[in-house]
């Protein structure tokens, strides 16, 4: 994949503001100003409609999914300096604000994730619109040439061994087949959804409960799980501890929260690694399931790939990295969803 020049980003950044926060807030007093104009119905109407969940059906499939709506709100990203297992790049802890968006119940799984392969494609061709010119035009993987499940179960268990960008692509994939705009979260949404209004080491509080909250490496038996196996946090999502590891949408800097934006924080990518991925999983130590823990990613991840070039599309050895799946409340025009796409798939 190749990669975008930096003067590009610096031209489109407010766009992309716009697009992948659905605010583009460009002042905080203009924001302010536009909460202040909102009448105490619509403030209601709003309130209304970001504490529900929705289900998500799959056009042509019998498949669904399940979205938890998560209000906008301020919260302290990254660990305090006493936290035990704390790393250098998780501060400093700074205060940040991120707008209303749904997120996955469970981690993206394997039945949903395989919709999107190739051999799949003739599932959709009945659309009653152009959405099945739209999806033939978007470049889908084969299966790899190894089980990128590695025999530890489909049907239920997160889907896992993608690349970021195949994740992406997903998304996009996804976005055109519902009509709603799917993406990957943030590292602050990500974050904030995790913490569900806590600021101790974990959501569940100490390590001690971590048995009942997560699949991690003392209790996994040397594989993933099916999802929703685990106690939710308090904002009903599961397996945010552990599990799958979960690909975000930014770039890893050690350095990154020294600079972190106060509203919708986004280190736009550059580079195919290193990018962040979040939360642990069944491979991992609890210290790595921390709320505030984060993990790189390196050609590490590919090293027993025998292709030239590598796969754009699999990692050899990420078998604990999956995805969850974010949709903003406030959707994005179509235009602005074009110029999302753009940016992070270097279309």
């Amino acid at each position: 994949m190749l990669l975008k020049l930096r003067i590009v980003f610096k031209v489109i950044s407010l766009t992309i503001c716009l697009v992948a926060h659905n605010s583009c807030k460009s002042s905080k007093q203009s924001a302010t100003e536009k909460r202040g104009l909102a009448s105490e119905e619509q403030k209601l109407t709003k309130v209304q409609e970001i504490t529900n969940e929705f289900t998500e059906h799959i056009p042509e499939t019998k498949v669904s999914f399940d979205m938890v709506a998560i209000a906008e709100g301020r919260f302290m990203m990254g660990s305090a300096h006493e936290e035990v297992n704390r790393k250098q790049d998780e501060g400093p802890q700074r205060e940040v604000a991120v707008d209303a968006f749904y997120i996955g119940k469970y981690e993206v799984t394997w039945e949903i994730f395989e919709l999107f392969f190739k051999q799949n494609q003739q599932v959709f061709m009945k659309l009653a619109d152009d959405r099945t010119i739209k999806i033939d035009a978007i470049t889908r993987p084969s299966p790899p040439y190894e089980d990128p499940s590695y025999g530890m179960g489909k049907e239920g268990y997160p889907a896992v061994s993608m690349s970021a960008y195949s994740a992406l692509v997903f998304c996009k994939w996804l976005s055109t087949i519902t009509g709603r705009f799917y993406r990957l979260p943030t590292e602050a949404e990500w974050e904030y959804a995790a913490r569900a209004g806590s600021q101790s080491e974990y959501s569940f509080g100490s390590v001690e409960n971590i048995d009942d909250y997560a699949v991690y490496y003392n209790n996994a038996n040397g594989k993933y799980a099916k999802v929703g196996t685990k106690k939710p946090n308090a904002w009903g999502l599961y397996d945010m501890h552990g599990n799958a590891a979960e690909w975000t949408l930014d770039e890893y800097k050690e350095e990154a929260y020294s600079a972190l934006k106060a509203e919708n924080p986004w280190q736009i990518p550059t580079v195919i690694h290193p990018r962040v991925y979040r939360g642990g999983s069944w491979d991992d130590d609890a210290k790595a399931l921390r709320s505030a823990a984060r993990s790189a990613s390196s050609m590490k991840l590919q090293k027993r790939d025998p292709q030239i070039p590598k796969s754009f599309w699999w990692f050899t050895d990420s078998n604990f990295v999956g995805f969850r799946l974010v949709s903003p409340v406030e959707q994005p025009s179509l235009e602005d969803q074009k110029k999302f796409w753009q940016l992070v798939l270097d279309e």
